[in-house]
């Protein structure tokens, strides 16, 4: 135990003369992990691009509706949250990167089958729900900039694309293409900077939240901590961890390579840490851009992403508009391919499809069906004009039962020899990975007590 721990916070490679090569996330295992290093961009990989797919079009919409609803005084929660996403984010990846196995493929071996149907089949159908939501809300966005006839169009155009990119691209140049896609997020820091925010209001909120029993503002909490905490940002990285180390011949799992661990587990720390931290930052930009324009114009009720942008319109003016808009469809393109990967990794390794975005699509048919599928129950979702702020609360309360079981799943997975054999999570980090749970399982019984 002591040696994994001393693994876990050791930074370089065991071996000098190792070669340093890019994996299929686009992230290089070089010598020396450190933010001060200026090759940073390319250490970063799964965990960069699993944060910036937790700011979806969905999320927008709730942490718009916050700041609009609430001004800077929710400010707090995504101080709160940060901790908890990175914890829980890096022990899927840590579960991943040991075993050679994604959640659900961890869960076929040591758990019961009914509990891992259960469990992907909730993931399922809430992922779809949110895939449905964000390309509605692209679609809007991108009407909002190019105006078109019906918004069916463009959902089927986005969904189509999103699609076509997991089949038929090679992995490598997509998931570097995602990659690349984090940085449309920027457009909400330049969004900030084009509206007037009273800074000092911005930081009470951060570290002076007036909390009341209000029913409304602890509604608002738990739809935050439920759209930061999502329980198809888990299996992602986790599946992505796998994928990478299939992608270079010369990594193994963990518990087939010890020697790998340090540089692994501190490019983890790193990677994950980085990419929530951005998650945060973006979510925080929304919220104020939303706080000081909406909030200040008396505009309270946001029902969507898409009509966050459109409200800023007459108060902001056309550039922070545009940038809004544009970063909800920049955010969706990256978004989407995440909700369906993540249910087609969870689906595939339950029943024991070959799985993964490196192989071909006649290699795993049934894994880009998956994808496909869900992506297509997406899209119909919003030609049949089903109501795109209930699919939002129905895949809030799905997740919401989803998340507390999977995370209480993985911190026991986490702790157990016989599943990570040396590398078991440390006593500092079980106690924040069961700290976070206990939090998810307050907010989400609040949610779901609250929703019926």
């Amino acid at each position: 135990m002591a040696q994994a721990k001393s693994a876990g916070r050791r930074l370089g490679p065991t071996n000098a003369a190792k070669p340093k090569a890019v994996t299929a996330s686009g992230y290089s295992s070089g010598r020396t992990v450190s933010p001060s290093n200026p090759r940073l961009w390319h250490v970063l990989g799964p965990g960069l691009i699993t944060g910036a797919a937790d700011d979806d079009p969905s999320g927008i919409a709730t942490y718009a509706q916050g700041g609009a609803r609430f001004g800077f005084g929710l400010g707090w929660t995504l101080i709160l949250t940060f901790p908890l996403m990175v914890v829980i984010q890096a022990i899927s990846a840590r579960l991943g990167r040991t075993t050679g196995r994604g959640i659900a493929g961890n869960l076929r071996k040591y758990y019961p089958a009914w509990m891992l149907y259960g469990v992907v089949a909730l993931l399922f159908i809430a992922n779809t729900l949110n895939i449905g939501a964000d390309l509605g809300a692209m679609a809007e966005a991108t009407r909002l900039l190019l105006p078109a006839p019906s918004a069916w169009m463009y959902v089927l155009l986005f969904g189509l694309v999103c699609t076509a990119g997991q089949v038929f691209l090679q992995h490598t140049r997509y998931v570097a293409a995602l990659k690349w896609l984090t940085l449309s997020l920027f457009a909400y820091f330049a969004a900030v900077c084009a509206v007037h925010v009273p800074w000092g209001e911005f930081a009470r909120g951060l570290v002076w939240p007036r909390l009341t029993l209000e029913r409304d503002l602890w509604l608002m909490v738990v739809a935050i901590l439920g759209t930061t905490i999502s329980p198809y940002l888990f299996f992602w990285q986790a599946a992505q961890e796998v994928e990478d180390t299939k992608a270079r011949p010369i990594e193994r799992p963990l518990l087939q390579a010890p020697g790998e661990a340090p540089e692994a587990l501190a490019r983890i720390r790193l990677d994950t840490t980085v990419g929530m931290g951005f998650s945060n930052l973006v979510a925080l930009a929304i919220m104020v851009t939303a706080a000081a324009t909406l909030y200040r114009a008396g505009i309270t009720n946001i029902d969507s992403a898409a009509q966050a942008a459109e409200a800023l319109r007459p108060i902001a003016g056309e550039g922070a508009f545009a940038l809004f808009a544009l970063g909800i469809v920049g955010t969706g393109l990256l978004a989407i391919p995440v909700l369906a990967g993540s249910a087609a990794y969870a689906v595939g390794e339950s029943r024991q499809w070959p799985v993964g975005l490196a192989r071909r699509p006649l290699q795993a048919k049934a894994f880009y069906s998956t994808i496909a599928l869900a992506t297509l129950l997406g899209a119909l979702a919003n030609v049949f004009h089903v109501n795109p702020v209930k699919a939002l609360v129905w895949a809030a309360v799905i997740n919401g039962i989803v998340a507390v079981p999977v995370m209480v799943l993985l911190m026991l997975m986490s702790g157990r020899e016989d599943v990570m054999g040396k590398f078991r999570i440390s006593r500092t980090w079980a106690v924040l990975g069961w700290v976070a749970t206990g939090v998810m399982g307050l907010a989400s019984a609040f949610f779901i007590a609250a929703s019926s």
